[in-house]
């Protein structure tokens, strides 16, 4: 079977009339980690619930491996669910939680027991298996909830926010532990987050959901470098975005013009000529130039153009990281990211003048409707 899950215009409507997801079309193949992203609201929760039998679906049709699973019980799908407050019961050990669900299977205890120990020993709780579960910290709880989702060995595992109630150190170390163990198994994983960072590290395909419509689907490189849509601009990553109207396209090249001017991008989903449209550009990919060091000339002939004048209202060293703020003509302000030592001098100061640029390559032209 080509595909572990696969969702077909999938719709939920709630009894008011209010539609929380609207026609959901995807395909997951074996092995693939895959994350739900969007903002509270947009039916990523929702969806993942009808795929595991918490919500019953209005329209359209799950399937998991080509079986369709629409009126089966939660119990009986080859799925697993690992919830946000891990639902561990605080009276029973570790070991008596991991293995709850192999004894509602009626599992001899012979074989429960093989199963408990191997999945315990796997994510490193051997030590702790007798111990009660709320005496123990955030990180050893979300990895009872793993070994207890794994241990019945589902088809897909199913994650709604499981590292949200962690502090951001615990939680980078999780995600490295948890892709690893992902890897490992083989196993099938619908993740889902509010969080960027952790769609964009974690997973093989992103879909962006907003108002319960899918608006991309994508790897998370071609999501960051590639938005479809405007919300995807904007919600992911730091860009900046100009209104304009398609003066001239080709397969390589758009070029748009613009209050600030007339740049041009690479298309993507892009209008045809004489059509609003939108160039997208990720703050990594602006470059900044004291205007005493270079003319505007030398800058527009190197970057075909895409050049803008403007002041430097800060510059705020973030670790490695220095974010600059640069106001435009008019007021608009525009996010400048990258290492410290590439703008380590004396010539980029607050309230300096500077010229900012881009490759159009690193642009992006999308229909503005």
């Amino acid at each position: 079977m080509d595909h572990d899950l696969q969702l077909l215009n999938v719709g939920k409507v709630y009894d008011n009339g209010t539609p929380a997801v609207i026609d959901f079309n995807l395909d997951v193949k074996k092995g693939e980690f895959i994350a739900f992203l969007g903002p509270s609201g947009c039916g990523k929760t929702t969806t993942l619930r009808m795929i595991a039998g918490f919500e019953d679906i209005t329209s359209g049709d799950i399937l998991i491996r080509g079986r369709r699973i629409n009126d089966m019980p939660p119990e009986k799908r080859p799925t697993s669910m690992i919830f946000q407050n891990y639902a561990l019961f605080p009276h029973m050990s570790v070991r008596q939680n991991v293995g709850y669900g192999l004894d509602v299977k009626g599992m001899a205890k012979a074989e429960r027991d093989t199963k408990v120990d191997r999945i315990l020993d796997k994510l490193g709780l051997l030590d702790i298996a007798d111990a009660l579960t709320h005496k123990l910290s955030g990180g050893q709880r979300q990895r009872i909830a793993l070994a207890r989702g794994l241990v019945v060995e589902p088809d897909i595992l199913l994650l709604d926010e499981p590292l949200g109630a962690l502090d951001a150190n615990l939680r980078k170390a999780i995600q490295a532990e948890l892709k690893l163990l992902q890897r490992n198994l083989g196993i099938t994983f619908v993740f889902v987050t509010h969080a960027q960072s952790e769609a964009l590290t974690l997973s093989d395909r992103i879909v962006v959901m907003n108002q319960g419509r899918v608006e991309q689907i994508s790897a998370p490189a071609e999501l960051y470098t590639r938005p479809n849509t405007a919300f995807v601009a904007q919600f992911i990553g730091r860009n900046t975005i100009f209104d304009g109207t398609v003066l001239d396209e080709n397969s390589e090249q758009v070029k748009v013009e613009t209050p600030f001017g007339i740049f041009t991008g690479t298309p993507n989903k892009s209008p045809s000529a004489g059509r609003s449209a939108k160039i997208i550009i990720p703050s990594e990919s602006l470059e900044i130039h004291p205007a005493g060091s270079v003319t505007r000339d030398q800058i527009s002939a190197e970057y075909s153009g895409n050049v803008l004048p403007g002041v430097m209202e800060r510059a705020d060293v973030i670790g490695h990281l220095v974010q600059m703020s640069i106001t435009l003509v008019g007021g608009s302000s525009v996010l400048l990211e990258g290492h410290v030592e590439k703008y380590r001098r004396d010539d980029l100061k607050p309230l300096s003048d500077v010229l900012i640029s881009w490759k159009s390559k690193n642009a992006t032209v999308i229909s503005a409707g």
